[in-house]
């Protein structure tokens, strides 16, 4: 195990404070406490921060009701660890949900402390772990999801990507080699030539290419998104064998671990010291770390297919056998579903179940004298092997629901609209959709044909929900990062705006005959299910098909809001000065009075709309996490969250 010889930084952020108070795995022996406790009785800095190693996030949006990351090294798991996972959020009821990520992990939701200590013995009889799957670890490892099944393959990665996790992880025991990072970081292993593994986000990944007609891989480096920043990876001029993957892994962590700023975190991603360093002396301290002299680059890699996203009946490279791609909307997975997907994988393949980039689930190893059958299973009514082209590929993070650095809410506005629009429009070929409710960009719209970001903005009035607008992402063998080509659109004038887009760019034409329902039109699919579960545990009964309109709440009478008061805010450099009340941000005064001012996440998290207080006094409606501390003490302030009290005078 690789021993952790980090320097103090000079000036370490809060964060670095923090882990270098207490690590974070050194919450572990203490779950039971927690569980007893409570909550609410816990530190609060183990409870919004630590736990995070473990792979649990308090969500303030949903305070008790707590979020548990899985690692699934390749998006892969078994039938049985499905069932685990379903058991788990299935006892929350109505809170328990489960969604697949764009790292080929689940993650449940409704989850209470009270019961972690049972779920972490049921994960470890099961063989599934969330180890240092949040914070400032290595994230889930993605690979492709038909390795070892595609009969086109280059190399089967499973067994790469596995022993990258294991060396990260100490064989998911916890590994305090590489619990402190500067930031998150995350590792793709591609075996195919279609690049479906995202290479280019990726802080570490692996591209296929035959050197001296030896196939291995070029390395490229420091990909990520942020609130602040998008770049995609570039190349370390290296090339390694398979028998190397794990090696330089483990020395690019050591070197980011032991130089990387810990300073602003904003500025923490490798990216950074790749380039405050230089692409040659980056590689040269990895080769000292490593102890050899790395081969330069293959002249070209083997990424030359358009990307595939394996929806749909495929054979397998081996003979007699199938791998079926099944669509689930969002990613959206409630127990039911889980039950029913662990059921299709023990009856009719292998029990083993695979999850994609795109929030799919694959079912491999099926016969040939079982696929029709297993194509006649109601499931696939829900989870349909050939969905429409407008639906078929659209990805979005968690959204407001859960997440608080969403703006907007993704998931079910995603799906809703999208089938407005399929129900009006027909495409020749699918476009790809990716939500994201906040600049933090777990929704990647920067890869997609058509990318909408959660924001704010203002109308008649009014802050209301909107979306930045990107467009021109390239996946597979010539990806590149799209751009922001519109800002703040309102989300109630969103659909005509994309209709024109679809009819003007994509080929789209008005559709002339209605368009066959589909099971998966509302996340609400299941709610009111009731299903007969057999002694064996699995599903006797089928996802019902229909969808139950959800049942009338009435909403409990809020007291009424204070009166606003009255404030003026003085635009210095701009010479400007507004008569207002303490009602709306200081960003918001700035935009009503043509003042600009940079703005991104609006909600307090990218630090993009700082501005200097000249004088005043002012409040914060959320914590300004954007705001590097050094920031603050030279008097900067988010105006995005920052409201008047009486008169404010700002250098804007």
């Amino acid at each position: 195990m690789a021993e952790n010889t980090a320097a103090a930084a000079p000036k370490l952020n809060k964060f670095e404070r923090f882990k270098a108070e207490k690590d974070g795995l050194a919450v572990l022996p203490e779950l039971s406490h927690f569980a007893q406790i409570g909550w609410e009785a816990m530190d609060e800095t183990d409870l919004t921060q630590r736990l995070k190693w473990l792979g649990l996030f308090f969500r303030p949006v949903t305070p008790g009701k707590f979020m548990l990351r899985m690692r699934m090294p390749n998006g892969i798991l078994s039938g049985g660890q499905m069932r685990v996972l379903a058991e788990v959020i299935q006892r929350y009821g109505e809170d328990g949900y489960a969604d697949i990520t764009t790292r080929q992990n689940i993650q449940l939701r409704g989850i209470r402390i009270e019961d972690i200590p049972d779920i972490f013995y049921r994960f470890q009889q099961a063989g599934l772990t969330s180890m240092q799957s949040g914070m400032d670890n290595v994230r889930n490892i993605t690979g492709s999801p038909v390795a070892g099944i595609d009969a086109d393959e280059l190399i089967d990665t499973r067994g790469l990507v596995r022993n990258v996790q294991d060396m990260i992880t100490n064989n998911s025991q916890g590994n305090p080699a590489f619990t402190n990072l500067p930031r998150k970081f995350n590792i793709a292993i591609a075996g195919g030539r279609d690049n479906s593994v995202h290479a280019e986000i990726n802080d570490i990944a692996f591209v296929p290419a035959y050197k001296d007609d030896k196939l291995g891989f070029n390395v490229v480096v420091g990909g990520f998104f942020s609130a602040k920043r998008c770049a995609p990876a570039i190349s370390m001029n290296v090339w390694v064998d398979h028998t190397q993957v794990v090696d330089i892994s483990e020395a690019i962590l050591i070197v980011y671990r032991d130089n990387g700023s810990r300073a602003n975190r904003h500025q923490s991603r490798m990216m950074y010291l790749i380039e405050e360093w230089g692409v040659e002396k980056f590689r040269a301290a990895i080769e000292t770390q490593m102890g050899v002299t790395l081969q330069p680059e293959a002249a070209k890699d083997e990424f030359d297919w358009d990307k595939r996203d394996h929806i749909g009946v495929y054979a397998q490279k081996q003979p007699g056998l199938n791998f079926v791609g099944m669509h689930v909307p969002v990613g959206r997975l409630y127990a039911n579903d889980m039950f029913e997907v662990a059921r299709l994988a023990e009856v009719y393949g292998s029990g083993e179940i695979r999850l994609t980039v795109e929030q799919n689930v694959i079912i491999p190893n099926i016969s040939d004298s079982r696929l029709d059958p297993f194509l006649q299973e109601p499931l696939l009514k829900v989870f349909t092997i050939d969905p429409d082209p407008l639906t078929r590929s659209v990805v979005s993070c968690t959204g407001a629901q859960f997440c608080k650095f969403a703006l907007i809410e993704t998931k079910n506005r995603a799906v809703a609209l999208i089938n407005e629009l399929a129900d009006e429009l027909e495409v020749p070929n699918p476009v790809r959709f990716h939500w994201t409710g906040c600049p933090n960009s777990c929704g990647q719209p920067q890869v997609a044909d058509i990318g909408l970001m959660g924001t704010k903005t203002r109308k008649d009035g009014k802050t209301v929900e909107a979306v930045d607008l990107f467009m021109g992402g390239k996946v597979g063998k010539e990806a590149e990062l799209g751009e922001k080509v519109q800002k703040a659109i309102p989300c109630d004038e969103l659909k005509d705006v994309l209709k024109n887009i679809l009819l003007q760019q994509f080929d789209a034409q008005p559709r002339t005959t209605p368009r066959m329902p589909s099971g998966g039109n509302t996340l609400a699919r299941q709610r009111s299910l009731h299903t007969a579960v057999s002694q064996n545990g699995f599903v006797a009964a089928a996802p019902a098909l229909s969808n139950p309109a959800p049942a009338p709440t009435i909403a409990p009478t809020a007291p009424a809001p204070p009166s606003a008061q009255p404030a003026i805010v003085q635009f210095a450099a701009s010479g400007k000065e507004v008569e207002c009340d303490d009602s709306q941000s200081l960003l918001e005064i700035a935009e009503t009075a043509g003042v600009a001012i940079d703005s991104s996440c609006q909600a307090g998290t990218c630090g993009t709309c700082a501005v200097k207080l000249l004088g005043g006094e002012f409040r914060y409606e959320a914590d300004p996490d954007g705001l590097e501390e050094e920031d603050a003490s030279a008097g900067q302030i988010l105006t995005c969250i920052a409201y008047p009290v009486g008169k404010v005078v700002l250098d804007a």
